[in-house]
């Protein structure tokens, strides 16, 4: 089961290194990973997806916790949660400018560098939008694609006001 966990860890040298070093030295296998600052520069959020039973995700936060650098770990897979991903692909686009463009808009997507026999094209949006919009994109030959993996934020829970 794939599961999405957020670590917000101590912005400092070094961090990323032990979390990721961590996943290795136990076999665990990481999907995507994204690192950010938060609104805080001092502390850092990690998303990471990686799959297994709940025995082996207990295992992961259970070792994640004891890093010192690390301030919470959630496993957002049991919470209601918002995630999005980044794709901009480079797009053979001799002859079928406007079909590319055509597709790009029913995916929302924007083109945002052309070339005389090529188009950049970034989406965002779920893995399944991501992944078909690719599937979409490959008849015209994908030249050169670039990912960043899954970022997530836990929903605010029912009934109550954002700020």
């Amino acid at each position: 089961m794939k599961h999405t966990i957020t670590i917000l860890v101590e912005n400092h040298f070094g961090v990323l290194a032990r979390v990721s070093g961590m996943f290795s030295t136990r076999g665990y296998n990481i999907d995507s990973l994204c690192v950010g600052e938060t609104e805080n520069p001092a502390i850092s959020r990690m998303t990471v997806v990686v799959r297994g039973d709940d025995e082996v995700i207990h295992q992961i936060i259970n070792q994640l916790n004891k890093l010192v650098e690390v301030i919470e770990v959630t496993d957002l897979s049991k919470e209601s949660y918002v995630e999005r991903e980044l794709v901009m692909i480079k797009v053979t686009a001799d002859g079928t400018r406007r079909e590319i463009i055509e597709i790009a808009s029913i995916f929302r997507a924007k083109v945002i560098d052309v070339g005389s026999q090529s188009l950049i094209v970034e989406v965002t949006g779920s893995e399944g939008k991501v992944n078909a919009f690719i599937d979409m994109m490959r008849p015209f030959g994908i030249q050169e694609l670039a990912r960043t993996g899954e970022i997530a934020v836990m929903r605010a829970p029912k009934g109550s006001q954002g700020s």
